[in-house]
């Protein structure tokens, strides 16, 4: 099904570790040549080496999502055939005491940055004239809220409506624009929490009373990015084992 991945290029942000550098390394697996962006390039060469450790191609940039210069000199002119757009940052604190300062940093990264890499993305795109799948990672905090997770959530529910925005705009061109919204996805960086008991509580309130895991977000990634989606645009697909639809 995911056969037409093969012989692509893919940019993923945020790809130094977590989620997106699993999700590089699917694309990987598929025979996309993948590069990782992130401002570290020490993580980023640590995860190239991941990539090619298990029989991928992946080149490295370091760059800022929230500067376009940084950006426009870190792309140059190199086309990609698909963007995951995954770079952002959480930001957790309550409203009341949030800092104006704490507020851009997660706004910027997490909703400017998507719109930066998405623009000088399908530039490329466009000008190739093949076209291109852009995936936007939100989260099911871009539909429903959480406490402590004010600018997070605003910032997601605002990838969300751009995604849309993008469709629509650049469909003629043939660029397919979408948004993956994982739930609570266990990784590294939150298994101490989830094993506490205010995270066992939060697990708990999803219907099928687990966490994610990275895997599972893999079938969704991979429809949006390849031709099996060729129909699919403006859309955002959840994965998170029922957590939108529990009861209030």
């Amino acid at each position: 099904m995911f056969e037409d991945l093969s012989g692509k290029s893919a940019l993923v942000t945020g790809a130094s570790g977590g989620l997106g550098l699993h999700f590089a390394t699917v694309l990987a697996r598929h025979g996309v040549a993948v590069t990782l962006a992130a401002r570290r390039q020490s993580a980023l060469e640590a995860a190239g080496k991941v990539i090619a450790a298990a029989g991928g191609t992946a080149h490295s940039l370091a760059l800022d999502v929230a500067d376009s210069a940084s950006i426009a000199n870190a792309l140059g002119d190199r086309p990609f055939d698909i963007l995951i757009n995954n770079a952002g940052i959480s930001g957790a604190g309550r409203a009341a005491d949030l800092s104006e300062a704490e507020w851009d940093a997660v706004l910027d990264t997490n909703l400017k940055g998507v719109f930066l890499v998405a623009q000088a993305v399908a530039r490329g795109m466009r000008e190739s004239g093949k076209g291109g799948a852009i995936v936007n990672i939100a989260s099911i905090l871009g539909h429903r809220v959480a406490g402590g997770v004010s600018a997070y959530a605003a910032s997601k529910a605002g990838v969300i409506q751009l995604t849309k925005a993008l469709a629509l705009e650049w469909a003629r061109d043939g660029l397919r624009v979408n948004a993956l919204c994982p739930g609570y996805i266990e990784t590294d960086i939150n298994r101490d929490f989830f094993a506490t008991e205010a995270g066992q509580q939060l697990v708990k309130r999803i219907p099928q009373r687990r966490l994610g895991r990275p895997e599972e977000l893999d079938g969704a990634l991979l429809l949006l990015a390849s031709a099996a989606g060729s129909y699919i645009t403006g859309a955002t697909i959840e994965v998170d084992g029922g957590h939108l639809v529990s009861s209030l």
